[in-house]
């Protein structure tokens, strides 16, 4: 049984690193403010650049910049959908598939985040990955 090093829910939320950019004929947000603000500063005064040409490369980028943000928003939705899918598992039946092909079930007992995903804990201690789930049951209540 591998045991993981828990993460706090809150930095699951918190946005992430942007990817180092990698060379191509994509162009940033940074970039492309660079590009327009040289092109503004050496522009021919005798001959300025369209106004609406102007105003079009200025909508994009705001474009560009919208959609970073709601790329950001998403995921953040994303994740709080996970959280609280996983949360709700707690005190149900699962069963998964371990390496060797061999189904085990068990009431699981928590639920951890760790930076490899979230993890269920059944009640025997072992740690299931949310990947590794093939099927949720209801856990019948004990008559007493």
């Amino acid at each position: 049984m591998t045991v993981l090093p828990p993460t706090p829910i809150s930095s699951l939320f918190e946005p992430k690193p942007a990817a180092p950019s990698t060379p191509g004929n994509t162009l940033g947000k940074d970039a492309f403010l660079k590009l327009l603000v040289a092109q503004l500063k050496y522009q021919d005064p005798t001959a300025p650049t369209d106004s609406a040409q102007f105003m079009a490369q200025t909508a994009q980028f705001t474009q560009v910049e919208k959609l970073e943000e709601i790329a950001a928003a998403v995921t953040s939705s994303l994740t709080a959908q996970s959280v609280f899918g996983v949360s709700a598992m707690v005190g149900r039946t699962v069963s998964w598939l371990q390496a060797d092909g061999t189904e085990l079930s068990g009431v699981v007992t928590a639920a951890s985040f760790t930076a490899a995903g979230p993890y269920l804990t059944v009640e025997d201690g072992t740690q299931v990955a949310m990947g590794d789930i093939t099927s949720v049951r209801a856990t019948p209540a004990n008559p007493q």
